[in-house]
């Protein structure tokens, strides 16, 4: 164990509080008995929908900052005057992956938070990031590695948490199955592959970096428990979980690769079609690459290698999602 359970200070700042995982993080922490002071948009939430009362609803048990994480006047004044902070954890990242957006959240706005941090004497930062920066070739991945190597030479205690894939990432198309709909997959399906984790199971790893040294000053991918699931695999359990018939469309993976050519080349007589031509190289990313460990040596994704935590399955998710006692919270963006 470290200071943070033994220290007179087990105040801790949180970045992103009002996402799923975010949300999953406070509630931990505070079950754990940590201080935690978040920080909110006066409109968070998917589309701005969260209003300060809401908000503070969702945050309970917190302390709740209303401001602009992107202004470092506010950082300065309202967030770090005046309280000391044992840790910092950022759930924080760019809605959109657009490079203005990412920049300006994975990047400029966790480097302001750092540079406080360290003036005021924080001791250690967890932060949120993701697998997928193993292989960088697009800005959001571009961003959050610029600020990875920053925290890694920041002199702080850090914990870089690179998790596989999200259990809302992957529920986009259950309710289209329920309606009649197929399920659409890349190629054959069997292209990528990857381990999912929950929000509570994220939360409680994110939350052990804290105190745990053996997760401290390290990069840190982690999945779900597995195995490994191919987007074939989880069509295939929906399906039979529905008791319907299996109905499949693939999408040639190379269309989202087209329409990125197209719009990157229109984007330099019209600029504003940059940014949808970056979301649709997002979209070819996924579809093509697993969120899994990355041999660089072999050139090729390890299933065995990706370190697992938890309990909860995606199945068993699909199976709360079926059964209506649980819905599926997804982000502003989705490939389906």
């Amino acid at each position: 164990m470290t200071d943070a359970s033994t220290s007179e200070t087990r105040r801790i700042l949180v970045l992103g509080g009002t996402g799923t995982i975010g949300r999953a993080t406070v509630a931990e922490l505070v079950k754990r008995g940590y201080e935690v002071v978040c920080i909110a948009r006066p409109q968070a939430g998917v589309g701005g929908q969260l209003t300060q009362e809401k908000t503070a609803q969702l945050l309970q048990g917190t302390e709740v900052c209303f401001g602009d994480v992107k202004d470092p006047k506010f950082l300065a004044e309202q967030v770090f005057k005046n309280r000391q902070f044992y840790g910092v954890v950022s759930c924080l990242a760019s809605r959109t992956g657009e490079p203005d957006d990412t920049w300006a959240i994975d990047y400029q706005a966790h480097m302001d938070v750092l540079s406080l941090a360290k003036e005021s004497g924080v001791k250690q930062i967890v932060l949120l990031s993701a697998i997928c920066v193993q292989k960088p070739r697009l800005a959001f991945q571009h961003a959050k590695l610029a600020f990875e190597k920053a925290l890694r030479e920041s002199g702080l205690i850090y914990s870089i948490v690179r998790p596989t894939a999200y259990f809302k990432s992957l529920a986009g198309q259950v309710a289209k199955i329920q309606n009649g709909k197929p399920f659409y997959l890349f190629g054959d399906g069997t292209l990528t592959a990857c381990k999912p984790i929950s929000d509570p199971d994220l939360a409680a790893y994110i939350v052990d970096c804290l105190e745990d040294a053996s997760l401290q000053n390290k990069i840190l991918p982690i999945g779900g428990p597995g195995p490994a699931l191919t987007p074939l695999e989880q069509g295939e359990y929906l399906f039979k979980l529905l008791d319907c018939p299996p109905r499949f469309k693939s999408v040639p993976p190379g269309f989202l690769n087209a329409i990125a050519t197209v719009l990157g080349g229109i984007a330099k007589i019209v600029p504003s079609l940059a940014a949808k031509a970056e979301l649709a190289r997002i979209g070819h990313y996924y579809a093509t690459e697993s969120m899994l460990v990355y041999d660089a040596e072999t050139g090729r994704y390890d299933a065995d290698a990706t370190p697992e935590t938890g309990k909860d399955t995606l199945f068993e998710y699909y199976q709360r999602l079926v059964d209506g006692s649980e819905e599926a919270e997804r982000g502003d963006f989705a490939v389906f």
